[in-house]
């Protein structure tokens, strides 16, 4: 399927032996913070606040800002990103967890699971414990990787931490980035939310009151995924 195609509705199962999680977006609503930190970055740099939400969600901050600063050096990105991490993680006034996302982590104790964020440690263990969540046993973070989404690493990372197969394992994504890395390391797609409907995925749920799991006999975990 390619990103232009309308993904599917309809009520589906779908089998893995491994589930990917992205955090924001997928797992945790963190929309007004990222929106509050980055209008104000993009006033600083001059540049279009609504333009600026069409590239942010789902990447490193600093890869974000080299698409929208091309030109500037890369240490420059680095050393924007390090304090934005920082403004980010003090700031979780609005962060709440995703409709179902408490109960879909609960049914996934004891199955093959890992979380695939592009936060740092500190951002994603803040974002979680804000929304109320647990944080799964595995973890790959901005500091696991050496290329953010769309790179598909994040997620290859994952499935061999996991020890599963690429192609054994189902990614939940909200954003283009994301989701062009899950397809990109090989994996099916359940996109979140309405940002995920038009970036290709497999299918599309409107939150994680729409999924089911269910664990297998043979070792596998079946998701009934409802309509969006």
């Amino acid at each position: 399927m390619t990103a232009t195609a309308t993904p599917t509705t309809t009520p589906a199962v779908l089998t893995a032996r491994a589930l990917l999680l992205d955090m924001d977006g997928t797992l945790v609503n963190s929309d007004a913070v990222v929106e509050r930190i980055w209008r104000r970055w993009a006033e600083r740099h001059g540049l279009d606040g609504h333009e600026v939400m069409k590239v942010v969600h789902g990447r490193q901050g600093h890869a974000s800002m080299a698409v929208l600063l091309p030109d500037r050096p890369v240490e420059q990105n680095l050393a924007d990103n390090t304090r934005m991490l920082a403004e980010e993680t003090s700031d979780v006034e609005g962060v709440v967890a995703i409709p179902g996302a408490p109960e879909f982590l609960a049914s996934l104790r004891g199955l093959p699971h890992a979380l695939v964020t592009s936060a740092d440690v500190a951002l994603s263990t803040a974002r979680m414990a804000a929304a109320g969540l647990r944080l799964p046993d595995v973890r790959v973070t901005a500091e696991s990787v050496g290329a953010s989404k769309p790179d598909p690493e994040g997620f290859l990372k994952g499935a061999a931490e996991l020890g599963v197969d690429p192609a054994d394992c189902i990614v939940f994504e909200d954003s283009f980035a994301g989701i062009t890395a899950g397809r990109a390391a090989g994996m099916r797609v359940v996109g979140v939310g309405t940002r995920a409907r038009f970036h290709g995925p497999d299918v599309v749920v409107e939150d994680l009151t729409r999924v089911r799991v269910e664990a297998a006999g043979d070792g596998t975990i079946r998701l009934h995924i409802g309509r969006a």
